[in-house]
């Protein structure tokens, strides 16, 4: 049975087939957050851990550190801040190392900058998973040393060379490509998540359905665990929530065993306890039931990651909001 082992200093996280769902928590990214972008350029952390702390309450157990972070002030003064490669290979390791000090879970090492990566892995404690390796040959070269020298886990992106395709024949035999020459590395198909791509439902009214097709495809052709962003199948449309809130359960029971996302969203982190629970991937129910008692403290005015918190710290049921 494929198991993919995440370690940090003191925790270990399995994703596999019979293992429950791995929450991956997207927070900490400055990508499209103008706020924390300045912050960082500040050299403020202030969110990033908060961000963490709260992530980890809500349910996420690897937290996504991605250093994709634009310093449009520094770059004025600096020309070499225009370049990513100056920029994200220091942030990378004072994110990794902000995080570790405050939380317990592993990581994923999120960035485009293979430099980033490697100081990413330089500065993680235990055995994170790199975020990414594509089909593209240039960053098989670059990443795929990376994953051996470091002996990690790897999202593989089912995408190469000639872009990203909407059949997902094509986007098989790409993830198929990678886990071949993964294993030219003598890296093993356990030790890569493949993310299969998850087109917007609201532009290609097929894409849940290819992606739920894909899955099982990846999980028994491959024998390889799966993960995905999980907000881009509601991209574009209203009610975002609802439509990931029923896309999840339905992805885990085609065979997925991982998402990246926000799992301070409790509607969704709701749908994904539930599916848990109905895949006999928790033992006596009692992530469920935990659950219904934080959501019990959100009627009463909490909030999810508040209730969270305090449920986690053995708090009760966390502090109300003011009411105006």
């Amino acid at each position: 049975m494929t198991r993919t082992v995440l370690e940090s200093k003191t925790k270990t996280v399995v994703i596999g087939f019979d293992e429950p769902f791995c929450v991956i928590g997207e927070r900490i990214n400055p990508t499209g957050r103008k706020k924390l972008a300045a912050e960082l350029e500040m050299g403020d952390f202030s969110t990033v851990e908060k961000d963490a702390l709260e992530q980890v309450a809500c349910g996420a157990t690897v937290l996504d550190i991605n250093s994709g972070a634009v310093f449009s002030n520094k770059m004025a003064e600096d020309p070499r801040y225009a370049d990513n490669n100056f920029v994200e290979p220091p942030l990378m390791a004072e994110l990794i190392a902000r995080v570790q000090a405050i939380t317990d879970v592993p990581l994923c090492i999120d960035s485009s900058v293979p430099a980033a990566l490697e100081a990413g892995l330089a500065a993680a404690e235990g055995r994170p998973l790199l975020n990414s390796v594509t089909g593209e040959e240039e960053r098989l070269e670059l990443v795929l040393p990376l994953v051996k020298k470091y002996n990690v886990p790897v999202v593989a992106i089912s995408n190469d060379d000639t872009g990203i395709s909407e059949d997902p024949d094509v986007r098989f035999e790409v993830a198929k490509k990678i886990v071949q020459r993964a294993a030219d590395f003598g890296i093993p198909a356990h030790d890569i998540v493949v993310d299969p791509l998850v087109m917007p439902v609201g532009a290609m009214a097929t894409a849940g359905r290819q992606v739920f097709t894909l899955v099982a495809r990846l999980r028994e052709e491959l024998g390889v665990n799966t993960t995905c962003g999980a907000s881009n199948i509601s991209f574009g449309l209203p009610n975002r929530h609802g439509v990931n809130a029923a896309f999840l359960p339905m992805a885990i029971g085609a065979g997925m065993t991982s998402a990246i996302m926000n799992p301070v969203r409790s509607v969704e982190m709701e749908a994904i306890r539930a599916a848990n629970l109905l895949m006999d991937h928790d033992a006596n129910g009692m992530e469920w039931i935990k659950l219904a008692k934080v959501l019990e403290a959100v009627k009463e005015g909490a909030s999810f990651a508040e209730a969270s918190a305090a449920a986690a710290s053995g708090g009760g049921r966390g502090r109300r909001r003011a009411r105006g």
